[in-house]
């Protein structure tokens, strides 16, 4: 067994109540056998979507960087071998994660940044519009892999997607950025009754380009917290693989899909049909019943290379 401890910083949304930011992320990584310590960038009662709102606090960059501090001063820092981000709400909040991830690779040159621009879905951004050129002339040239969106990619490339050459020509442009690692975890390039997967990993002489037709599940039922889960599976599987992007991509999904599919068993079936609108409690991952799923994911979907 590996001495080795790999040990990830987290730093992503908190919900009280459901699975979506560090929620969704931090119990697959454990279980997956990676120490997690998580910085909350929003504590919230709940996700953004429930019919009365959310309450909460939003943490700002100056408590970000007195988090973090504390972590330096006792050295604590040295131990992170993976950086991981996801939602994040303020332009400033998000150059401060710059300055954490230049101390952390100070300590660990090798240190390994996965950065999920979680900014927008289905052509609406619920981010403020400031965050986007961050990402885009910032924070992505630092990462070493990202996981967005098909709509996140058009947003960060100017780029719009129609056809899967599309997709791969956006790739490059991470590629170029310096970004080893480019995995679009969903688009709508598979048709009416699937997602298209695309992954590229360019280092050096390794290139991997794989692509993955995924069934859609739930009758047209969006769930939350997919993205942040995705972006943690696949941080733990291209670590565990070592970077064999066809095995990842495809554990990945495999988990991804079962964890879809278990909550699916927990909704009416009148919901199913779309006799009745789903409730956002109905739509929360079922991730704890999901454990055996991610630890051994059961491969149905492979991909192919490209």
């Amino acid at each position: 067994m590996s001495t080795v401890t790999n040990r990830v910083l987290s730093i992503q949304s908190h919900v009280v109540h459901g699975y979506v930011g560090n929620k969704s992320a931090v119990f697959p990584l454990q279980i997956l056998g990676f120490e997690v310590d998580n910085i909350n960038s929003v504590q919230f009662s709940n996700h953004t979507g429930y019919k009365h709102g959310f309450k909460g606090q939003v943490l700002n960059e100056k408590e970000l960087a007195e988090v973090f501090s504390g972590l330096v001063a006792n050295d604590l820092h040295q131990q992170y071998t993976h950086l991981l981000t996801g939602y994040v709400g303020n332009p400033i909040f998000l150059r401060e994660i710059a300055n954490i991830l230049k101390t952390l690779r100070s300590a660990n040159p090798a240190l390994i940044y996965v950065c999920d621009p979680v900014m927008g879905d289905d052509g609406f951004m619920y981010v403020p519009k400031e965050l986007l050129p961050i990402y885009r002339d910032e924070i992505v040239p630092l990462a070493d892999i990202v996981t967005p969106n098909q709509f996140e990619v058009e947003l960060l490339t100017g780029k719009t997607i129609k056809t899967e050459q599309d997709a791969w020509d956006a790739i490059e442009w991470f590629h170029c950025k310096g970004v080893k690692t480019v995995a679009i975890s969903s688009s709508e390039l598979g048709g009416s009754d699937s997602l298209l997967a695309l992954v590229s990993h360019k280092d050096g002489a390794n290139s991997q380009r794989c692509r993955m037709v995924i069934p859609k599940q739930g009758n047209g039922i969006r769930f939350t917290g997919t993205g942040d889960l995705f972006a943690s599976l696949f941080l733990a599987h291209s670590t565990l693989t070592k970077f064999d992007m066809c095995a990842t991509l495809e554990r990945t999904i495999a988990s991804l899909q079962a964890v879809i599919t278990k909550t699916l068993t927990y909704i009416p079936e009148d919901v199913k049909a779309g006799k009745l609108a789903v409730t956002s409690t109905q739509r929360e991952l079922k991730i704890i019943q999901s454990k055996r799923d991610i630890e051994e994911p059961k491969v149905t979907c492979c991909c192919s290379k490209v």
